[in-house]
């Protein structure tokens, strides 16, 4: 019984994803072709103009626009931003600092509190149980 190794390859979406950029401004061949795990490494690895370009000036996905932001993705979408941006958009936000953006900032800071607060309980939690 031979082995046959299959190349996996993987939707545009999912590289554009996994490369932290908005697959609508890619180059064509990159949005109408497939992507094996292998050209995905060489792309992270050695990225293209192109891509170099896109990671610095955007137009950024949201995940990419929220993280930049301090923000949920759900926290843009409730300050109105539900398009991709610019880095110097974004710059351009932070620059105004609405008041959504602070209060979206805010609510951040309390959940990365209460999951460091929950994650210690179960810590202490674990180690109670296991000295018993």
């Amino acid at each position: 019984m031979s082995s046959h190794q299959s190349t996996q390859s993987m939707k545009p979406a999912t590289a554009a994803k996994k490369l932290g950029v908005y697959l609508d401004a890619t180059p064509a061949e990159f949005r109408e072709g497939v992507v094996t795990r292998d050209e995905l490494s060489a792309l992270q690895a050695e990225p293209p103009a192109w891509l170099v370009e896109l990671r610095a000036n955007g137009p950024h996905p949201r995940p990419v626009v929220a993280a930049k932001l301090g923000v949920s993705i759900s926290g843009l979408a409730r300050g109105g931003i539900t398009e991709a941006l610019t880095t110097e958009q974004i710059e351009a936000v932070k620059q105004e600092n609405p008041e959504w953006l602070q209060k979206e900032r805010a609510t951040q800071a309390e959940v990365r509190k209460e999951t460091v607060r929950v994650k210690k309980m179960h810590a202490e939690r674990e180690a109670r149980r296991q000295e018993s």
